[in-house]
Parts: C-alpha cells; structure tokens; sequence
C-alpha cells in the first residue's frame, strides 16, 4: 500500500495523463500526493544571447512553475486527495536528479511520470528523465505513455 506518491509534473499533456493516474491510484490506496516542477535553468544560460535578461527570464520560469504546480495541486484537492508541491531550480545537472533527490528527501515510497515515449534521435538528442529515474528510483515507478503513443 503506498502512502505518498511523488508526481514530477511539467504542464505538458503527458505530466497530466500521468497526474490523473496518480490521483486515482491515490484515492484508492488513501494515500497523499507530492507534485514537483522543476526549473532547469542550464540548458537556457547556454542558449541565452547577451540581449537577453537571464534574471527575468529564470524568473519567469520560476512563475510559470508555480502556476503548473497550483492549477495541479487545485486538480488534485478538487477530488479529495492530499496535497504537497515542491518547485525546485536546477543550476546544471539533470531534472531526473532533481526527482530522485526529492523521492528520498520527502519519503515517497512510489513514482507516477509521464514519459513522452520518444525514440531514435529524440530520444538520443533529448535524452529521457523517465528512463533514469526509472534506472535509479529507490523505490517503484509507474510510467505513463503519453496521449496517443504507439509502442
């Protein structure tokens, strides 16, 4: 029986299909749900141009973050199910670190993510957060294919 359940959400598609799935797996185990939007400003600071304010740029990153994690933790309350957020800003590394270092920092004993299923040069390119966290999790993971995946 799970009793905290760790859902990384982003504001895609995907992190909702994996968002819904948690709530119910949620509202039948009792069990209470931690969301985590985290910022990863690394990737931005090596594509940033000198035209461009950093400062408010991460900012608004923070803002759109705190907006994913409200209307998710409204989504989640609205059915009854217990809610936490967590926002957390990466300076470099990877976002799957981030959700591995929350899962043993705030005792979760089970991931839900989404994963967008990419293959071939995407999944090269763009690497897969899922994959690892499913790799190095502490403890069980349930993915989540994104809406209209094949395979």
């Amino acid at each position: 029986m799970y009793k905290r359940i760790l859902v990384p959400i982003d504001g895609t598609d995907t992190a909702r299909s994996g968002l819904k799935e948690a709530i119910e797996l949620a509202t039948q185990q009792k069990a209470a749900i931690r969301l985590l939007h985290v910022v990863n400003d690394f990737p931005i600071l090596m594509e940033m141009s000198s035209a461009i304010n950093f400062e408010q740029y991460s900012d608004g990153l923070q803002q759109y973050g705190r907006k994913v994690l409200d209307e998710a933790r409204a989504l989640v309350e609205s059915t009854g199910v217990a809610c936490e957020t967590q926002l957390e800003t990466l300076k470099g590394g990877r976002v799957s670190d981030a959700i591995l270092k929350e899962v043993r920092s705030s005792a979760c004993d089970l991931i839900v993510i989404g994963t967008h299923g990419r293959r071939g040069f995407q999944r090269a390119l763009l690497g897969s957060d899922a994959e690892a966290v499913l790799r190095e999790s502490p403890v069980p993971v349930l993915l989540i294919r994104a809406p209209g995946t094949v395979g």
